[in-house]
């Protein structure tokens, strides 16, 4: 029977908010989870009733600090969550995951900055559930949109990409850019009210993999941003210290999404294949297929123990962005040699692998993408400013 920790609640001895058992609760939807997967995909259809679930279950609030009325999650249990996630529905564990790094980044925040402007927006997220969307990805360090300063704040035209979950957001949080009296491009970084009549979600996320995201286009036309609404402005193109804190925090959480996904597919491979007759050829793919899975595996831990030594820096952006392409090359590997192992059985749809096969194929796409992430890891190999590889 599913336990239900929908609201935290309070001990009556100690007075102290009851942790959400976040990883536990992705166990008990996994069945489910996994049930709907084939319709999701097969439809293009996004993952609504499946974000009804994580409501229910009390995952939209688990990493909002328990001071704040959240479930107090960490983010090894949190990447813990999103991998059992994946191993059923690689979508939903996608999409949430950018809710779940966009709760977890101003959490950090406020336990180790002592940043209070951003209880607020936790406090939001424990109270009402909302959901948080992303569009850093697409927009990275560049940024992108125009930002044009008017009285008392912004007008904001822009088209966003890639924005998983869009359809069930509350808030994107995202940016624009300003060009400054000297002629500077400054990217602002704001939230977006996904319900404001300038904002339109189109009907465009047609894909190889990770079908059930709904990540699509988010358009918005002239939506006015006070100044207010501004939390802090960078550079375009320049690397800023803020993104010591997001890589470190975020991709941890991302990259456990398609570990699950390559361990998934290797179980899968690994039943199919029991029931043939063993052989050479079958000992050596399955033997190629665990040592990636293991890589894999090692690589997505070095990820959360830099993230939980709570210390974003240079050094653990390097460390996070390494285990970021390892789990991507090996993960690739492990998908590519389950489907080799299953042989002809893997190209049908019902078995599964072929979904876990394309999911798969959206890890190459996060940054830094292998050019950038090698560039910064070469630049720290040599003593060099990362600064510069942007």
């Amino acid at each position: 029977m599913m336990r239900s920790v929908a609201e935290p609640e309070l001990a009556s001895a100690g007075g102290s908010a009851v942790p959400t058992d976040v990883v536990g609760m992705a166990h008990d939807l996994a069945p489910v989870l996994a049930e709907r997967a084939p319709k999701f995909d097969e439809g293009d259809h996004f993952v609504a009733d499946n974000y009804a679930l994580l409501k229910e279950a009390g995952l939209v609030q688990a990493g909002v600090p328990l001071e704040l009325g959240g479930g107090g999650a960490g983010i090894a249990e949190l990447c813990e969550m999103l991998r059992i996630m994946a191993r059923s529905c690689g979508s939903t564990a996608l999409a949430f995951a950018m809710h779940t790094h966009q709760v977890a980044i101003p959490a950090w925040r406020w336990r180790y900055q002592n940043v209070a402007a951003v209880e607020p927006l936790l406090k939001r997220v424990a109270t009402d559930k909302i959901i948080l969307l992303s569009s850093g990805g697409s927009d990275w360090i560049g940024g992108s949109g125009k930002a044009e300063k008017v009285e008392g704040g912004y007008r904001i035209t822009a088209r966003k990409v890639f924005t998983s979950g869009a359809a069930a957001g509350d808030i994107l949080m995202t940016g624009a850019i300003f060009r400054d009296e000297d002629g500077t491009e400054k990217v602002i970084h704001f939230g977006v009210p996904m319900r404001a009549p300038e904002v339109t979600v189109m009907d465009n996320w047609r894909t190889l993999g990770m079908r059930g995201t709904g990540s699509n286009d988010v358009v918005i036309d002239g939506l006015f941003i006070p100044d207010a609404g501004v939390s802090f402005s960078r550079v375009a193109g320049q690397w800023h210290p803020v993104f010591q804190i997001i890589a470190t925090v975020a991709f941890p959480l991302i990259y456990s999404v398609y570990l699950g996904v390559a361990e998934s597919a290797r179980d899968i491979a690994m039943d199919i294949a029991r029931k043939k007759p063993g052989g050479e050829t079958a000992l050596n793919l399955a033997g190629r297929m665990e040592t990636a899975l293991r890589g894999a595996q090692m690589a997505q831990r070095s990820m959360v123990e830099a993230a939980e030594r709570n210390t974003p820096s240079a050094e653990s952006v390097n460390e996070v962005m390494i285990g970021r392409t390892l789990v991507a090359s090996h993960g690739l590997e492990v998908v590519e040699l389950a489907m080799e192992l299953a042989g002809g059985a893997s190209f049908y749809r019902e078995k599964g692998l072929e979904r876990r096969f394309r999911d798969m194929q959206g890890a190459r796409f996060h940054p830094l993408q292998s050019g950038p992430q090698a560039r910064y890891a070469g630049a720290m190999a040599l003593g060099m400013p990362v600064d510069a590889i942007f």
